[in-house]
């Protein structure tokens, strides 16, 4: 194998389960924006330095990493294990 080839990796389908755990952790994020006093996404994501389309998206389900997640629930001052309670 060429080291220098570029390397192909093959788009994973989400599955129906993961769309429901998505939203679930887009409506909670909004939640917490909310009870955190940010009536606006957007208000919160230029006030936390977050992409604003980026941070809509997140809210609407889509697909988050890990650390992102860890960024943002920072701001909101909120632990990791706190957010995934009822999940």
């Amino acid at each position: 194998m060429n080291p220098k080839a570029p390397r192909t990796i093959a788009k994973k389908t989400i599955t129906e389960e993961e769309k429901i755990i998505l939203k679930k952790i887009g409506d909670k994020l909004k939640e917490l924006r909310k009870d955190a006093g940010y009536t606006s996404y957007e208000y919160f994501a230029y006030e936390n330095n977050i992409s604003r389309p980026q941070y809509g998206k997140y809210e609407a389900g889509a697909n988050i990493q890990l650390n992102t997640l860890i960024r943002i629930l920072s701001h909101l001052n909120i632990s990791l294990e706190d957010f995934f309670k009822g999940i």
